[in-house]
């Protein structure tokens, strides 16, 4: 006996068109920043500076062009491999839209200047509520759709789901927790060594559990589709997940090397990242040998080159990234644009070619027709793989040739490159031809869009397609593989996925907050005043941590160029951490005191005027806009929450009510120092807080230079 029911093919197309806007409206954001790196004009105004555009790129690729393509191959996929429709048609729009207005609010956001300073996690405290409700809504609907299905064996796919929802969830939550000042204002409950970990905890695996595991499970399901091929290995597939999951949540310290987080929990993320290239390569042949007997129909098939390549570049990019966390690679690579190419490897090679993959295969299905034009397709996929090329492999280059500038010496021991601008106007060749790759791939893209539209509007819609299986029988089966006790029971299989994913982040962040010698204190290091604090906020306003880091590694290249390394304790009372994870201009832990007031005030107007061919927009309207000292208050009750100790020397009881005061004092000291220079300012500009700011960073600790150094 079987039961006739409809699968919801209208919900799929919705997620699938936004999916196509989005990553349009996202990859011309990102052209846009690429070609803000040559043409330093392009930072036209106040909201469209490189520091406020790039987050906005990043998360437009991210959670609005990736996230919406993983809910259209979700939806489709989940309802034809459970036999039934979804859940709750309700939900199903409530999650279609609640996604929507939140990419929206965070399109508005993010130019203003709202923002965490965290990479991945921007986005203030009222959006991150918003997402967390969202993907608990999209998680009630994926497991009541699970619940109630007609097939009881779990496919691969769905299991890449589950663990990609709680895992996802439990990331962003940690990640998340803030004090908020006002709605648009809040600050990291962590602070300095402890922030960066749980940041990069939660930024690789955004990486991991939000761009591979999710598209891992279309990869299982779309691929075998479009090549009408049984998956290669079941029990590869088995092996795959659970070692994947299991691996890739200890490995976000790798971001962190040579940085002041402790030597342990480095070396924790080096070994679980070089064992991460055994399931990840197990997860890529098992895609590709899924094609076995069907490599002749890859040569006419686009759909199939799409996979082929994405699969491809998910296997590059998986063995890169461990070899990347080795120190001695790491030593050359981090903080260079060895690293941007690499991530786009994976984005545009991985995710990118995986979502057109999907798009010329579903479009078709879901109208009731075929796809306009075989050719176009052709096209799209020959000028996307061109693209790839032009984009990533000079940014390898650069990269590599940057990095052996900033370390390279002199026979007589100085720093040929002492100037930090020298080896980026070295490297400008490369960041033209990353912008014709862009270009490149575009143009493939609206021509995906062009082939999209002709073939819709030849066929309909089947917004409710006719389906009918047996129901699920209510008995228990007992006997076959031992795997089948999991897969047969999707409640176990989330808790077991949590339980698996919890373990690694557990004992890298523990130890990092309860063992005290893990961050040293240092008595010199104090709060920053009211004015440091508000110079600091607009800093991180300004998104300078995108091309500016503050971690002076203890390489003597760096110690000689920027001055002394980094120690855990100075960075106890930053919340949120402002490392940075590109270097597009110089490090800037050391920056306080080397320079006049009037050389930052000039620098900030008019940065070619201080460092002639410098590539950094200029930020006149500080130079307008009024500080904002009616919030002073509320950061410094915030800070106290935080225990920043504000009410002990060198401040006193009750001092959050004070701090304007003294906000106002060391204004005044600052425009007094900018008059000696001839410069006449207004002591209630933001210009005159970015100072104080800038003037302050790094000066807490004192390290006399060895006589050698100051002789140089």
């Amino acid at each position: 006996m079987t039961e006739r029911f409809q699968y919801d093919n209208r919900i799929v197309k919705n997620f699938l068109f936004i999916t196509i806007l989005w990553g349009v409206v996202g990859m011309l954001v990102g052209l846009l920043a690429a070609l803000q790196l040559v043409i330093p004009a392009l930072n036209f105004s106040e909201w469209t500076t490189f520091g406020r555009i790039r987050p906005l790129h990043t998360n437009a690729v991210i959670f609005a062009f990736v996230g919406n393509a993983i809910f259209a191959g979700a939806y489709y996929s989940l309802q034809r491999l459970l036999k039934t429709r979804m859940f709750s048609d309700v939900l199903s729009n409530i999650h279609f839209w609640g996604w929507q207005l939140i990419i929206v609010s965070a399109a508005i956001t993010l130019p203003l200047g709202m923002t965490q300073g965290k990479e991945y996690a921007e986005l203030e405290w009222p959006i991150d509520i918003a997402i967390a409700l969202i993907w608990v809504v999209f998680g009630i609907n994926m497991m009541g759709t699970i619940l109630k299905r007609r097939e009881r064996h779990l496919y691969v796919a769905i299991w890449f789901y589950i663990a990609t929802w709680v895992t996802v969830a439990m990331l962003h939550i940690v990640n998340s927790i803030s004090i908020p000042v006002d709605i648009t204002k809040s600050y990291s409950w962590y602070a300095g060594v402890q922030d960066a970990l749980v940041q990069w905890w939660y930024g690789h695996n955004a990486v991991a559990f939000f761009l591979t595991t999710p598209f891992l499970g279309l990869m299982y399901y779309f691929l075998p589709k479009a090549a009408n091929r049984p998956v290669y290995s079941y029990r590869l597939s088995i092996i795959h997940f659970w070692s994947l999951i299991f691996l890739y949540i200890w490995a976000g310290p790798h971001h962190l090397l040579y940085s002041a987080l402790p030597e342990w929990a480095q070396s924790l993320g080096v070994v679980f990242s070089v064992m991460l290239i055994a399931p990840s390569w197990g997860g890529m042949l098992n895609g590709l040998l899924t094609l076995r007997g069907a490599w002749d129909r890859v040569r006419e098939d686009p759909v199939l080159k799409f996979f082929v390549v994405a699969v491809t570049c998910y296997g590059m990019a998986t063995l890169e990234g461990p070899l990347l966390s080795i120190k001695y690679i790491n030593a050359i690579a981090h903080f260079t644009d060895w690293i941007v190419a690499h991530v786009h490897i994976g984005g545009i090679g991985w995710n990118g070619f995986m979502v057109f993959g999907m798009t010329y295969w579903m479009v078709p299905r879901l109208f009731g027709t075929k796809l306009y034009s075989i050719k176009l397709a052709n096209a799209h996929f020959w000028l996307g793989t061109l693209g790839i090329i032009f984009y990533a492999i000079p940014l390898y280059f650069a990269g590599f040739f940057q990095s052996l500038m900033w370390k390279q010496f002199t026979p007589d021991g100085f720093l040929v490159y002492k100037n930090f601008l020298d080896t980026l106007l070295e490297i400008q060749y490369a960041y033209w031809l990353r912008a014709l790759g862009g270009s490149i791939y575009i143009i493939g893209v609206f021509i995906m869009v062009y082939n999209v539209v002709k073939t819709v509007k030849s066929g309909k819609l089947i917004a409710n397609e006719d389906a009918e299986a047996a129901p699920l029988e209510k008995v228990r089966v007992t006997g076959g593989h031992w795997h089948t006790w999991i897969e047969r029971r999707p409640i176990q299989m989330l808790v077991l996925s949590l339980v698996v994913v919890a373990i690694g982040g557990i004992i890298e962040m523990v130890p990092t907050f309860l063992v005290k010698s893990n961050v040293p204190t240092i008595t010199s290091v104090k709060p920053y005043t009211p004015l440091e604090l508000q110079g600091r906020d607009i800093y991180v306003r300004e998104g300078c941590y995108t091309c500016h880091s503050q971690m002076v590694r203890p390489f003597r290249s760096e110690t000689e160029r920027y001055g002394e390394y980094a120690k855990a304790g100075e960075f106890v009372y930053d919340h949120p951490f402002q490392w940075g994870s590109k270097r597009t201009g110089p490090d800037l832990l050391r920056v306080g005191g080397k320079y006049p007031d009037s050389w930052h005030y000039y620098h900030m107007l008019d940065p070619t005027s201080m460092s002639p061919g410098s590539l950094m927009p200029a930020y006149p309207h500080m130079f307008e806009n009024l500080l904002d000292t009616t919030t002073t208050r509320r950061k410094i009750e915030a800070m106290l929450i935080l225990g920043v100790p504000y009410e002990q020397a060198p401040y006193s009881a009750g001092f959050a009510a004070r701090a304007n005061e003294h906000l106002r004092t060391q204004s005044i000291a600052i425009v007094a120092d900018l008059k000696k220079a001839g410069i006449e300012a207004l002591p209630d500009r933001e210009i005159i807080a970015m100072i104080a700011y800038l003037q302050r960073v790094g000066t807490d600790i004192k390290v006399k230079a060895p006589p050698v150094a100051a002789a140089q």
